[in-house]
């Protein structure tokens, strides 16, 4: 198995050196040159299996020789022995043909644990085995640096690099990532938006000299093993409602686009999924280019549903890479007119992305009556980003069954979910007392130079 760049300019590599490398060399992100494909027999073979064998049966083909199945059968172990349900991911009822897939049973509380886990071990048996060791530089918007920290901090060959935007975040989000204690995590606050800390983070691995100095390595979900784990619990959330016997639909809350990807991907692979919705909050640029075919920024807005406040989604550009044949040329060009705000995708490209996806969009008063209307109807309690999902999901509900990913526990959006419901959700007995621990935290510039300089300071001092 090979993977090749969104743009067409970087040399080709296998899994564990598309892991390793994350960003390609010529400012894309990598992606299967193939799209390994499951037999019907081969997804209903998946009913009553364990999440873990499952996602054993379905990321295997991606993995080529980089771990053997005893390898990848003990990072699997590994990665899911934290979560605190037997069943991983499980689904719950909301009503008629709609069903809510808790994505929030992990060790931060949030769906990117499924990935973070996941590579977290994949990196360290990795180095272990090249006895080499990298510097990862993360982005977050919240919960990928809360999942990026738990999943490696402590380990011996790697250094860890968060940025965040100041202010722009939860409390519990912030506090998850400044109150490790481990010497090699290192929260950074950055002065402005999620949009600025994902292009710092671009910045540091288009410079090459920066780049191949400190060992970079990402985990931002450009990182194709991000994607590949999130792929898993569209199988077997499907299969338990009848798959591949049955079509089933998926709404699902999204910013920088890599969770809905991958529920693309597992559609590639043969599952029947019949709507891939997109739900955005007012930070729109996602639906508003379905509607238009202009993807334009338009600046970002601060939200209840801060992880989603993003105008840069990354991850779009591997579904345009497909949607104009796999054309990297092409990618680049678009990639490059962005840099002046905006670019406009073409009518056929239009076309095959409206064969795969629709959209929707939730305001901050649609959000919170969705908190408050579930929970009335269904004794459930949303975060926003969930709240979100089911509101744009709703717009969409017919005889297929619709799955919601509810994205994060609502206690990580305490605010938000007291406005809506009149009462504050509780942390987890394991995380009562986040509020009271010490933090860790460095505000920094928007600066690429002085992100590089404090960057190998920390470094020379471990």
């Amino acid at each position: 198995m090979k993977y090749i760049s969104t743009r067409g300019n970087a040399p080709d590599l296998s899994f564990a050196e598309a892991m390793l490398t994350g960003l390609a060399r010529d400012g894309g992100l990598y992606v299967p040159a193939e799209i390994p494909r499951m037999s019907a027999a081969e997804i209903a073979a998946l009913a009553g299996l364990s999440y873990e064998e499952a996602a054993f049966r379905v990321m295997r083909p991606f993995i080529g020789d980089s771990f053997t199945d005893d390898e990848f059968r003990g990072i699997l172990s590994r990665t899911y022995a934290g979560f605190r349900h037997a069943a991983r991911a499980p689904l719950v009822q909301l009503g008629p043909n709609h069903f809510l897939l808790e994505l929030f049973h992990g060790p931060t509380l949030a769906f990117k644990d499924f990935a973070m886990q996941l590579i977290g071990q994949m990196f360290e048996h990795e180095l272990e085995k090249r006895g080499e060791r990298v510097t990862i530089v993360g982005a977050t918007s919240g919960d990928t640096g809360s999942a990026a920290i738990e999943a490696f901090r402590g380990l011996d060959n790697v250094d860890v690099f968060i940025l965040f935007p100041e202010g722009r975040v939860s409390d519990i989000q912030r506090k998850q990532m400044t109150t490790p204690e481990d010497a090699n995590v290192h929260a950074l606050a950055l002065e402005g938006d999620f949009d600025d800390c994902q292009a710092r983070l671009k910045d540091m691995f288009n410079d090459f000299a920066f780049r191949d100095g400190v060992r970079l390595a990402g985990v931002n979900s450009i990182n194709w093993a991000r994607v590949l784990a999130q792929v898993v619990y569209y199988f077997t959330s499907a299969v338990s409602l009848g798959a591949p016997h049955r079509e089933v639909s998926f709404a699902v809350p999204t910013g920088n686009f890599g969770d809905i990807f991958a529920g693309y991907i597992a559609k590639r692979m043969g599952l029947p999924i019949n709507r891939l919705v997109i739900a955005t909050n007012r930070n729109d640029i996602l639906h508003r280019a379905m509607e238009t075919g202009a993807y334009t920024k338009e600046g970002v807005t601060p939200t209840i549903s801060p992880s989603m406040d993003i105008q840069v989604s990354s991850n779009f550009e591997r579904a345009l890479f497909d949607a104009y044949g796999r054309d990297g040329n092409a990618v680049a060009q678009l990639m490059e007119e962005l840099k002046s705000g905006a670019f406009t995708i073409s009518q056929g490209a239009m076309q095959a992305l409206r064969e795969d996806f629709t959209s929707g969009r939730a305001s901050e008063e649609e959000t919170l009556a969705t908190i408050r209307a579930t929970h009335d109807s269904t004794g459930e309690v949303l975060c926003p980003h969930s709240a979100v999902g089911v509101k744009v999901a709703g717009d969409y509900l017919d005889e297929t069954p619709m799955i919601t990913l509810a994205t994060a526990h609502p206690a990580k959006f305490p605010d938000a979910v007291e406005t809506a419901i009149g009462a504050r959700p509780d942390l987890p007995a394991h995380m009562r007392d986040m509020m009271a621990r010490p933090e860790r935290v460095s505000r920094v510039p928007n600066d690429l130079a002085a992100l590089q300089t404090l960057i190998k300071d920390r470094i020379a001092q471990n």
